[in-house]
């Protein structure tokens, strides 16, 4: 369920000017810029620190400290009315191994190691002034060329990102990219993960209203949106060897939780009212580790809180035991000149031996996202 704007609006609603927090108004692309800016830094640091033996919680620790230094850089004198410009992790760093597809950000006490031709899924994000940058991407881990089932999902992947973000244009429907997504996947011999969705994001939210998802079933469908100018996307693709239907192995394993902000209720225990207290000052809006957490009482006091819905979870999930998996992810501004991806996936290069067959989406690709202004005329 997504965040409501109400807590960072006026109550006479009549005086709001929307455009002032829209890409509309340049100072709000130069802060989306800036907080992609600090999460490519973040991602290029945990990319760098992925190697045999490295422990997945110190990448994620890593991955959340490069965040809220990259972030500290900037905007630190208060601002017009007094108030100090909000910043720092809008998603904690999660490292997903094999073929744990996603949301992996485990405790300090986890041991768990990269090992040789691993294949490692990063995913972070962060925020200034409550405008969001989030990025994803996956590696294989030991420098041997990346062949078969794997290659095949990460170049779908990455095959599908690139088409979907040219599509997404002012006026597109999103009712059309979900068979998109799975045409690449079937030239691919892979499959759309399920429960995978494209959210528009605003400030202080990171998962808005108007949703792409990336793969329909009976259980879960969306209303078809119109692509509008200056909305902000994060494009979110996940490709499987397997079936494609990920599952929960664990519920102790989750980890990364995100303020209800729709939900109130009185807690009984005093220890988890202090949980949800520090919760409501340290992390009102965005997404958030129990590794982040100060209070002792952490892992009783998050359980009555998802208990009474005071929490949504993201709970870590697996695809079936061998499967290959592959995540990207990237945000983009769609503005009138084209659509500007601020955050990208770098992907690796891999090896498959499969194409796109469709001929009009390999042109599509090769056109440019946002063409180049045309040079001046000298005087």
């Amino acid at each position: 369920m997504a965040d409501s704007d109400s807590d960072y609006a006026s109550d006479d609603e009549s005086t709001i000017d929307e455009s002032e927090f829209t890409c509309e108004n340049p100072d709000v692309v130069t802060k989306y810029k800036i907080a992609a800016d600090c999460a490519n830094a973040a991602m290029k640091e945990v990319r760098a620190a992925i190697a045999v033996g490295a422990k997945v919680v110190d990448l994620c620790a890593l991955g959340d400290a490069a965040i809220e230094r990259e972030t500290a850089k900037y905007y630190n004198k208060k601002d017009k009315d007094g108030n100090k410009v909000e910043k720092g992790i809008a998603f904690p760093t999660c490292v997903s191994i094999d073929n744990c597809v996603c949301h992996n950000s485990p405790d300090a006490s986890d041991a768990k190691t990269i090992e040789d031709g691993a294949s490692v899924k990063i995913d972070l994000g962060a925020h200034v002034d409550g405008y969001v940058a989030t990025t994803a991407t996956t590696v294989v881990v030991g420098g041997k060329p990346v062949t078969g089932a794997q290659a095949d999902v990460m170049k779908a992947a990455e095959l599908a990102s690139e088409i979907v973000i040219r599509k997404l244009r002012p006026g597109a429907s999103t009712g059309e990219i979900g068979g998109v997504i799975e045409g690449v996947a079937k030239d691919f011999g892979v499959n759309v993960v399920e429960g995978v969705m494209t959210h528009n994001m605003k400030r202080f939210i990171i998962d808005g209203n108007k949703v792409i998802l990336n793969k329909s079933t009976p259980e879960m469908k969306a209303d078809p949106e119109e692509i509008e100018l200056y909305e902000v996307y994060a494009l979110d693709i996940v490709m499987s060897s397997g079936e494609g239907k990920p599952k929960q192995r664990d519920e102790r394993e989750t980890k990364v939780y995100k303020r209800a902000i729709e939900k109130n209720y009185q807690l009984k225990m005093q220890g988890s009212r202090a949980v949800f207290s520090e919760i409501s000052k340290r992390f009102p809006t965005m997404p958030f580790t129990a590794r982040a957490l100060e209070e002792k009482r952490v892992n009783f006091g998050l359980v009555e809180c998802c208990n009474h819905g005071l929490l949504h979870a993201y709970p870590v999930l697996y695809e079936k035991d061998g499967a290959a998996v592959a995540h990207v992810k990237s945000t983009f501004l769609v503005l009138k000149k084209g659509n500007d991806r601020i955050t990208t996936f770098e992907p690796q290069e891999v090896q498959s031996d499969k194409s796109l067959s469709d001929n009009a989406l390999v042109e599509l690709i090769a056109t440019e996202l946002k063409p180049k202004p045309k040079p001046k005329k000298k005087k």
